[in-house]
C-alpha cells in the first residue's frame, strides 16, 4: 500500500490552503496518498464555533471529490477522548500493518513537537513531513536535522479557517477561499452566520 501522509485538522471549514498543502505533498514528495484526518470535537473544550464532526467530514469529502490520492478520515471519531496523536498512530499501525504512516505538519507545529505526548515514540516510528509556515521562534535544535523529519518546499499559504468564519459572520464574500461545492454546502446549511 505504500506511504500515507496523515494531515490532521479540525477543517472548520476546509479551505483551499488545506488543499494546496495536501496536493503539494502528494504530488511533490514520496507519499502515495494523503489522509485528511478530521479531529473530533473535544468534549472538554467548549468551542461554539466548531461544527459537528459529521458536517466537517462532509465538507472535506466534498472538497476532495476531484483529488484521487487525497482522502478523508474519521478514524479519530471513534477513539477515546481526549485523544493524542501517538494513540491515533498506534491504532492505525495496528489496523493497517502494511502501511507506512507519516505525519504532515506545519513548521509552527514542529516547533512545539517536543511538548507533545510521547513525541519520541512518534519520531522513532514515523517520518514527519513539514511544510513552511510564517511564524516566530526556532525549531528545537535536536529536531532541526532529525533523520525522520523532512522539509517539503510547499507554498506558504496564509489562509485560516478562523478568518473565513469571521468573514462569513460579517457577510463578506469568501468565495475564492473555499471550493464552490463547499461554499454551496455551507451556504445551504447556514453555517458560521
Amino acid at each position: 500500500m505504500g506511504k500515507i501522509g496523515l494531515y490532521f485538522g479540525s477543517f472548520n471549514p476546509i479551505h483551499i490552503g488545506h488543499l494546496i498543502i495536501a496536493n503539494h505533498m502528494v504530488e511533490h514528495s514520496d507519499l502515495d496518498e494523503i489522509w485528511m484526518v478530521v479531529t473530533p470535537h473535544n468534549p472538554h473544550k467548549k468551542k461554539a464555533s466548531l461544527l459537528a464532526n459529521h458536517h466537517r467530514l462532509s465538507m472535506v469529502d466534498i472538497a476532495l471529490e476531484d483529488f484521487e490520492n487525497i482522502k478523508s478520515s474519521s478514524i479519530e471519531f471513534n477513539l477515546p477522548q481526549p485523544n493524542y496523536t501517538v494513540n491515533t498512530l498506534a491504532h492505525l499501525d495496528e489496523k493497517f500493518p502494511d502501511i507506512d504512516f507519516c505525519l504532515i505538519m506545519g513548521e509552527d507545529n514542529l516547533k512545539s513537537l517536543h511538548r507533545w505526548k510521547n513525541y519520541e515514540v512518534i519520531l522513532k516510528n514515523h517520518h514527519i513531513y513539514v511544510y513552511p509556515r510564517m511564524g516566530e521562534g526556532a525549531v528545537e535544535h535536536q529536531l532541526k536535522n532529525h533523520p525522520k523529519i523532512h522539509k517539503v518546499d510547499a507554498p506558504i499559504v496564509q489562509i485560516s479557517s478562523t478568518f473565513i468564519r469571521k468573514s462569513i459572520a460579517q457577510k463578506k464574500n469568501i468565495l475564492p477561499l473555499v471550493t464552490a461545492k463547499v461554499w454551496k454546502y455551507m451556504d445551504e446549511m447556514n453555517f458560521y452566520r
